[in-house]
């Protein structure tokens, strides 16, 4: 009778919509890899047959195992240490999401198992089982915090992100200590878009001065950002397009701000600047006089493009300087701005290709500099026409200088094998 049942189950392969352990004991002692898949997914499967299956041979049914909300502790910390990682993932996919639902007093033996699992899983030797973990706990206030400190000081951005953006565990404190001295790419940007940034942490993120943050900071409306902040993110903002438009939508400028602002920004921004913020008549007419001074000057370097012969022959009458440059890398004119560092900096053009094809924005600072350009002309040629990665760029020292010293410079034009000097530039 048993055999016929046996046979009927495997024949149609599909379990009984009532499991019954005797049905269970038969597909474990079967060996019928699709049925047990079956028995491995079912959330009413016998503890008992779930740990069996999680020492199966076949991948999926660990991994059913690993999902499956029913399956015993004891499977569970057998399947930690599973040597397939998509059986970890599922894991830590299904501890996280219990997490959410701890007490937040005394935890049961069986909850506080749970908690030592996501710890061992928050080691995971790969970084997209410790992501997982990340993402299914990173609002959760009920986990250990000693856990959530070691999440979000990972190496792996996809692991410490959404810890440093969500977690409600991190004082102000810990993320500025983790500002300070992080070196992953985008950790400082996940905090900055965190809600209800105190300004102590809104100072240090725009201290960075890392670009991304910093756009990022000044999007998040939920942010405290103090004038003294904000003056010193003004300052650098200049040649770095993406500020202009989130510092223009901040709710919280000063009259002073706004006519800072107003000498860098497009004259769409300057109109934007009047239409958002509820201005004096002398500060409306000001605004307005700085838009159509814009306009202006758009007409007149319309008339005069940005070319290779415009370069040549702006430096054989003395007018070749910071203005032209500055406008040419702007618009991305690459070959101009090129042929301009070349004749400024008396390098041949195939070397300044050499210098801006690094991508090094302390080269490209250092033959600016060679070229008796300012520090905001060197930024404008690594963001628009090197593309230096952000985390890369060489940003001026209060909003003009070169942040570099002399030697360090001269070491750098040597690198690419270029004489120090030149025209050069004041430090």
């Amino acid at each position: 009778m048993a055999f016929g049942l046996l046979s009927r189950l495997f024949a149609r392969r599909k379990l009984p919509a009532e499991l019954r352990y005797e049905d269970a004991r038969r597909v474990l002692e079967s060996h019928h890899l699709a049925v047990k898949r079956e028995l491995a997914g079912r959330d009413d499967a016998p503890p008992e047959a779930l740990y069996y299956l999680a020492c199966d041979d076949d991948l999926e049914v660990r991994s059913l195992v690993a999902g499956n909300p029913a399956a015993p502790m004891q499977a569970n910390e057998l399947l930690r240490t599973d040597v397939d990682g998509e059986v970890r993932e599922e894991l830590a996919r299904k501890i996280g999401r219990l997490m959410p639902d701890l007490p937040s007093g005394e935890l049961t033996t069986l909850q506080r198992r749970a908690v030592e699992l996501l710890e061992r899983l928050a080691e995971d030797e790969l970084s997209r089982v410790r992501a997982i973990v990340a993402r299914e706990v990173a609002h959760c206030p009920t986990i250990p915090r000693s856990l959530a400190l070691r999440l979000a000081r990972d190496v792996e951005i996809a692991v410490c992100g959404p810890m440093l953006q969500y977690s409600p565990l991190l004082s102000d404190e810990d993320l500025i200590e983790i500002v300070a001295t992080t070196r992953v790419h985008g950790a400082v940007e996940a905090i900055a878009k965190r809600d209800g940034l105190g300004g102590d942490l809104t100072a240090a993120v725009a201290a960075t001065l890392d670009v991304s943050a910093v756009a990022q900071l000044l999007a998040n409306e939920k942010a405290e950002i103090r004038e003294e902040t904000l003056n010193k993110v003004i300052a650098q903002a200049a040649g770095i397009e993406v500020w202009h438009r989130p510092l223009v939508m901040r709710a919280d400028l000063s009259v002073r701000a706004m006519r800072r602002i107003a000498t860098f920004v497009s004259r769409s921004l300057i109109d934007e600047l009047g239409r958002r913020h509820d201005l004096d008549d002398d500060t409306a007419l000001w605004l307005k006089a700085r838009a159509q001074a814009s306009i202006e000057a758009d007409d007149a370097g319309s008339e005069k493009p940005l070319t290779v012969e415009a370069m040549r022959e702006a430096h054989k009458e003395g007018r070749l300087g910071d203005e032209m440059v500055t406008g040419a890398a702007t618009l991305a004119h690459r070959q101009p701005v090129v042929t301009a560092l070349s004749l400024l900096a008396g390098v041949p053009a195939h070397m300044v290709e050499t210098v801006i094809d690094s991508r090094s924005g302390r080269g490209i600072s250092a033959l600016c500099w060679k070229a008796g350009l300012s520090m905001r002309t060197a930024l404008a040629v690594q963001t628009h026409i090197a593309h230096v990665p952000t985390g890369n760029l060489v940003l001026p020292r209060e909003g003009i200088d070169y942040p570099l010293k002399e030697n360090e410079i001269r070491w750098h034009l040597q690198y690419f094998g270029i004489e120090a000097g030149g025209a050069q530039r004041g430090i």
